[in-house]
């Protein structure tokens, strides 16, 4: 009997001994680590600063602001004069005429015109390009936050995984001394496979969460990327309480730049009236004229030499183009449309910006409150109860149905609590984004 015990004694400790070095070589974090590193990893500001640098459409959007300031440029530069040089030469003859003219149009009442329709479309750019940062920093946050709850769904299954596989093991040896049923260890061996099966998935999940992430972050699927903050890390420091800051319409960029659009419609309409008025274009010129008669006449010398002369002309004057018939009615009509078009767009953005906000205000409360149910004692007390009733198993007071079964609760909860972080963290994410923020 003494002998009997000693063996089992010795099985036991064997398999604890096996189990312990099984949990290390699969710790709660251990697959986690995959996808998340706080010491190496890339963090969430980093993130953002890193795919407002590199992302190659927002690269492409930025040269917009380039192509305006070239357009502004040239709508200030004044007209170039034109310079005319005529030469006439009289067929087998000696009569010539040389002629130089230049003409220079003024520009009355465009250039300016131009030059303040240019302007806006300069600040109208900038705000688009702003507006584009800030939807990117957006994507960035809430790609960020899938891919943090993806790799912690991996932690969960890992954790769980070792832990059962620390109690299949067990009931392994007392199914070998008969002090167990084999279906007892037959239902754990179904149990691990489902639950590696369930970690399996998680980890797919996290790869294309980080792929994803990758893409806005302008690097290759095979640069290697780890996440620098968990999603409990994320969730946390965004804080329980609603951010707050000013009211959209100070402070977003597509407001900004519908208000932007409705000043360069009214340029527009400006320049399309100043299209339509008088303008003048001066002119000068000089001309040398060489001419004469085949008779004969007396020289001042008293010679008869060939009747001829050459002759200076000087010339200058102004031209006026008068708007008798078409004064730009048409390109004047279209641009109060789009003016009319603008102001009503931008009541649009405004509408859609302050609604956006009130959601956004509303989901993130809502979320932070959900979040603050599982912080604490009901987290603590699921992983209690778990922890009580695997004891009670390996002590051989429970069965493996009270094991699965709770654990299995255990799992549902933690799988609640992420979905709970996750949008939490998406809330968070749509407030800023409407709030305007790209940090």
């Amino acid at each position: 009997m003494t002998t009997c015990r000693r063996l089992t004694s010795a099985v036991l400790a064997t398999v604890f001994l096996s189990a312990s070095v099984r949990a290390q070589e699969v710790q709660p974090g251990a697959s986690a680590r995959l996808y998340v590193d706080e010491r190496t990893g890339l963090g969430l500001d980093e993130a953002i600063a890193l795919a407002l640098e590199r992302e190659p459409a927002l690269r492409a959007t930025r040269t917009d602001i380039g192509v305006a300031l070239g357009q502004q440029a040239q709508a200030g530069v004044r007209p170039n004069p034109t310079l005319l040089v005529e030469r006439r030469q009289e067929p087998g003859g000696t009569d010539s005429l040389t002629s130089v003219g230049v003409e220079w149009p003024l520009a009355l009442f465009r250039r300016e015109a131009r030059a303040q329709a240019a302007g806006h479309e300069v600040a109208a750019t900038r705000f688009a390009v702003a507006d584009r940062e800030r939807m990117l920093a957006a994507d960035v946050r809430l790609q960020y936050g899938v891919a943090a709850a993806a790799a912690r769904e991996v932690s969960v299954a890992s954790e769980l995984v070792a832990a059962l596989q620390r109690q299949l093991d067990l009931t392994r040896a007392r199914v070998s001394e008969g002090a167990m049923p084999a279906l007892d260890r037959d239902l754990l061996e179904v149990e691990v496979r489902r639950l590696q099966a369930e970690r399996v998935r998680a980890s797919g999940r996290a790869e294309v969460a980080i792929l994803q992430l990758k893409q806005l972050l302008g690097l290759n699927p095979a640069a290697p990327l780890l996440l620098g903050e968990s999603l409990d890390a994320l969730v946390g420091r965004a804080g329980t309480s609603a951010a707050t800051a000013a009211e959209p319409s100070a402070t977003r960029p597509d407001v900004s730049q519908a208000e932007s659009r409705l000043t360069l419609a009214g340029a527009r309409v400006d320049e399309a009236r100043s299209e339509g008025r008088f303008d003048v274009s001066l002119f000068g010129s000089y001309m040398r004229m060489d001419a004469g008669f085949p008779q004969m006449g007396v020289g001042p010398s008293g010679v008869l030499e060939r009747v001829r002369g050459q002759f200076n002309y000087v010339a200058a004057g102004a031209m006026i183009a008068l708007p008798l018939f078409n004064r730009n009615q048409g390109d004047v009509a279209r641009a109060e449309a789009e003016r009319s078009g603008a102001a009503a767009r931008l009541e649009a953005t405004t509408l859609a910006a302050q609604s956006e906000v009130a959601i956004a205000r509303a989901r993130d409360t809502r979320a932070q409150e959900a979040v603050a149910l599982f912080v604490g004692t009901a987290q603590g007390l699921a992983r209690q109860n778990l922890d009580v009733v695997r004891q009670t198993f390996d002590l051989g007071r429970a069965t493996v149905f009270d094991v699965l079964t709770e654990q299995r609760r255990y799992l549902d909860f933690e799988q609640a609590y992420t979905t709970a972080l996750r949008e939490a963290w998406e809330a968070r994410a749509a407030l800023k984004r409407a709030l305007g923020e790209t940090k």
